[in-house]
């Protein structure tokens, strides 16, 4: 994770060719010619001792004998040349450089270090950035920078392409210069041995010449720090991305290609919306997609309006809407009045909007201004076909300036057609308004507009708090998991596993083990009921298949005898299995009741991945399921169980009441934090779990576990969770205890109200200007952090009202370097002078020590003397004044 010399890639002063050529089509010779052709400004300098002038610029005959030392060295020589290129580039000065060489994780013995390896091992030496190897190169059309050796340049635009194949890329840009499509960087990352995603996603999210990401993935390399890149740039801009590999046969491919393993599909599609993206499936989709946000206002909801004057299209266009789960808006009564004074009587009087086959550009305009003004509609899609009656650019024309008097509305047009309507098009694209020419492609960009609009809410959106706080056993349930380690086997048996879930509030049933059959017939006898009667078998793990289930056993009679031919069963079908006993468990009655699974696995890729779907015996065959990534809250999990098709069922039908829906999202929280807090477990089932009005009650229950070397510990998750480790009570100087934790997104509510708390100086102090109020979105940012990247410690106490109220707050924003954090802390104006400040302060510099930061940094206005005594108490130095009124502070953390 780092943008560490990243200006020296992408944006150099000047560039070396290490194996500059002059042979019809080889590497080095396409690269200079694209080189000196592309316009750049700053030196170009060929490297090759065969040659003293490469296409007429004077050659040199090693890296020592260049006259500066170049920004950027782009490397085109053979494999066993790379290294020593490398190290000779660092001892030069360079910082950056672009490998296109293919084959350098080639190892003839498996325990000797590859070429790949050693390079990195020598750059790191210097700093120095590798793209690639295994590249294309680079294309920067602003500065004339075509370090690449594509077939053709790339048109200057806003938009960055980030391809981890270079086939892509040539592909990209031969199908983009003919649209007139531009770019502000064209990344080619190969094999991505050192300039990965995440690192090329934190340049370009606060890159203001780029308007928009696009990425093309075939793997991941670093999860977390792919999470955290993509979140941050998210915030920013449109970040859209294609998924290579969402079939099997794909995914192999694209594991082979890249020397990484792909990941389940179902995984990205999760990791890419929780991280706030869009993911799009072709490229016409993916540019089409950008183009629709670039143009589009935010969006508010998602019911579309659909003005037409032909009743078809408007028909097909609300058949792609619907069965792309998107909703068509319901007009009101007062709507429809309202319409019924502009239009012909023969018009549909409903969505889609038919004003009429012959319609010119006024009654479109008419139309248009009442279903924009209407608060049940979000976006209007306005259709024309064309007609030997009125004219499609008259009407372009006349839709385009009421849409340009309407700055917030969303219009999205489609002019079907091809040659009558293609002027008209080209009027909505100079106006930039989005243009589709089906009514497929218009309802597919419209639809695009809703997926970005949830996955950015689910960004900003504030969890609501659990029904029911719970405190999980985590001592309790670790020494259940230690235990049955110990034992050597790696599934746990049903009871150890039920056990581990009670620590954690996970209602399960009553089971009891049972030994032999005649145990089984005693515990029966004393539980009294009806019972189930299970296997109890480290080798078994899906019991039902076996014949290692019974249920509605009556009595001790019919357990005994049922374990008798279980057993019988059993040595038949598994002669090797290692039977331990039985289960012995209450017949659970819930009439009604919906059977629900939901399970934990592990992705190679993303690590930990919480699953969700309708359960039973045929969970594999109903495959309706959802996944999402831990750490959950109610909001995540809500949206995890809202991506189901048995979803609908839980919110009740006919004679079925609702579901308890928050019994349901808090299991799934409880098992998220199970998984964060024990990372032995790698695999969990919960098949069939429970779920009527009354809650829910897990029926079965099955864990893998593995040792921690094996699992990968807490790294192996893709986002860092709450870290509760940070929690610590401090005593003030008045008595009062108070406690030091780090933000969570639910603290968004209280925020508003420590905000409200402050006096107006303080606000100043502290935003350097008056702000009476912060939006949701704004506050969202300050609650929702990265915990990988920020921290936020507030202090918290419990208030007159039982409630918890916060006090102070101070935050930290690191770069990806870590080499400083910018701070800033403000506590609530009627609590002064009992040390809150300093216990505050003085936390977030051991926090920030123990992460290895290296300073940190922050801006206090000059006549705020409270602030700046306290800083330089705890051994700030003031540094200079900016913008004439504050002056910068900086504490040096490695002293």
């Amino acid at each position: 994770m780092s943008v560490r010399n990243l200006k020296s890639l992408f944006a150099p002063k000047s560039v070396a060719v290490i194996g500059a050529s002059m042979k019809p089509h080889a590497v080095g010779t396409v690269l200079m010619r694209n080189l000196l052709q592309g316009g750049f400004e700053g030196p170009i300098m060929p490297v090759n001792p065969n040659y003293t002038a490469v296409s007429g610029v004077l050659a040199y005959k090693d890296i020592p004998s260049l006259p500066v030392a170049p920004d950027l060295g782009v490397v085109c020589v053979p494999p066993k040349a790379v290294v020593q290129t490398i190290r000779e580039l660092g001892e030069r000065g360079t910082r950056a450089a672009i490998v296109v060489t293919a084959g350098l994780n080639h190892k003839k013995d498996p325990a000797e270090v590859s070429i790949q390896q050693e390079m990195l091992d020598v750059a790191r030496q210097y700093g120095m950035r590798i793209q690639g190897p295994n590249c294309l190169g680079l294309l920067v059309p602003g500065i004339g920078l075509n370090a690449s050796f594509a077939h053709q340049p790339a048109l200057a635009g806003k938009i960055a392409f980030v391809s981890q194949s270079g086939a892509v890329c040539t592909a990209v840009l031969d199908w983009a210069r003919p649209k007139g499509i531009g770019f502000s960087h064209f990344i080619s990352l190969g094999d991505s041995a050192d300039v990965d995603f995440g690192d090329v996603l934190d340049y370009l999210g606060s890159d203001p010449s780029t308007r928009a990401i696009l990425l093309y993935i075939e793997s991941i390399h670093e999860r977390r720090n792919f999470m955290s890149a993509a979140r941050a740039a998210a915030r920013n801009k449109p970040v859209l991305a294609i998924k290579a590999g969402r079939m099997a046969e794909g995914a192999k491919a694209a594991a082979s290609h890249t020397g990484a393993l792909a990941g389940a599909d179902a995984v990205y599609d999760a990791a890419i919306s929780r991280a706030g993206m869009l993911r799009v499936y072709d490229f016409d989709e993916l540019f089409t997609a950008v183009e629709t946000l670039a143009r589009s206002r935010p969006m508010k909801g998602e019911r579309l309006a659909i003005l037409t004057n032909g009743g078809g299209i408007g028909v097909m266009a609300v058949d792609d809407l619907i069965e792309g789960g998107g909703k068509l808006a319901e007009l009101s009564p007062e709507t429809i009045a309202k319409l019924d004074a502009v239009l012909p009587a023969t018009w549909s009087r409903g969505n889609p909007i038919d004003i009429i086959g012959d319609a010119p550009g006024d009654r479109y305009v008419k139309a248009l201004e009442i279903v924009m003004a209407a608060p049940e509609v979000d976006a209007t899609l306005v259709m024309h076909a064309p007609t030997a009656i009125s004219s499609a650019t008259e009407v372009a024309d006349k839709v385009i300036a009421c849409a340009q008097n309407h700055k917030k509305a969303n219009v999205l047009t489609c002019w079907v057609g091809e040659e009558a309507v293609g002027p008209a098009r080209r009027q909505f694209g100079a106006a930039g308004l989005p243009t589709y020419e089906t009514p497929g492609s218009a309802v597919r960009a419209f639809l695009h507009l809703v997926r970005y609009r949830r996955n950015q809410e689910l960004l900003m959106e504030t969890p609501p708090e659990a029904p029911s706080e719970f405190t999980p056993a985590t001592a309790t349930a670790r020494l259940v998991v230690e235990n049955a380690m110990s034992t050597g086997h790696e599934f746990m048996s049903e009871p150890e596993a039920k056990a581990v879930l009670a620590a954690y509030g996970v209602p399960t049933i009553e089971t009891h083990i049972a030994r032999t059959p005649a145990d089984a017939s005693r515990i029966a006898r004393d539980m009294g009921g009806l019972v189930a009667l299970k296997i109890l078998s480290p080798d078994i793990t899906h019991k039902s298949d076996v014949g290692g289930v019974v249920l509605n056993l009556d009595g001790p009679f019919e357990v005994e005898k049922a374990a008798n031919h279980m057993i019988d069963r059993i040595k038949s079908r598994y002669p090797d299995a290692h039977v331990q006993g039985f289960t012995v468990q209450e017949m659970a009655r819930r009439p009604g009741a919906h059977e629900l699974i939901v399970g934990v696995s592990n992705d190679p890729i993303f690590g930990p991945v919480i699953l969700f779907g309708q359960g039973g015996t045929a969970v594999e065959v109903i495959g309706d399921r959802a996944v999402a990534l831990p750490p959950l809250n109610m909001t995540l999990a809500r949206e995890m169980i809202q991506r189901t098709r048995i979803f609908k069922l839980l919110q009740g039908y006919r004679d079925r009441p609702p579901v308890n829906l928050d019994a349901i999202c808090l299991t799934l929280m409880q098992v998220s934090q199970l998984v964060i807090d024990i990372p032995e477990i790698v695999e969990l089932d919960i098949n069939p779990l429970f779920a009527d009005p009354q809650g829910v009650l897990a029926l079965d229950a099955r864990i893998k576990v593995l040792p921690r070397s094996q699992s990968g510990g807490t790294e192996r998750l893709a986002i860092r969770p709450y870290p509760k480790s940070l929690e610590e009570t401090v005593t003030l100087r008045d008595g009062n205890r108070v406690l030091l934790r780090p933000i969570r997104p639910e603290d968004e509510p209280n925020h508003h109200v420590f905000v409200s708390k402050l006096t107006p100086e303080d606000i100043r102090f502290r935003f350097f200007g008056l702000v009476h109020e912060l939006p949701h979105t704004e506050m969202a940012r300050l609650t929702q952090i990265d915990y990988d990247r920020e921290m936020a410690f507030i202090a918290t106490c419990t208030g007159p009202d039982g409630k918890p109220e916060t006090l102070g707050v101070v935050r930290t924003v690191t770069d990806p370097d870590n080499e400083r954090a910018e701070f800033a802390i403000v506590v609530r104006s009627d609590i002064k002078h009992v040390g809150l400040g300093y216990a505050l302060l003085e936390k977030m510099i051991r926090y920030c020590k123990n992460r290895g930061t290296r300073s940190m940094i922050g801006q206090v206005l000059q006549d705020n003397g409270r602030m700046l005594k306290l800083v330089e108490k705890m051994g700030f130095k003031r540094g200079a004044w900016i913008e004439g009124d504050a002056v910068e502070i900086k504490l040096d953390l490695h002293r």
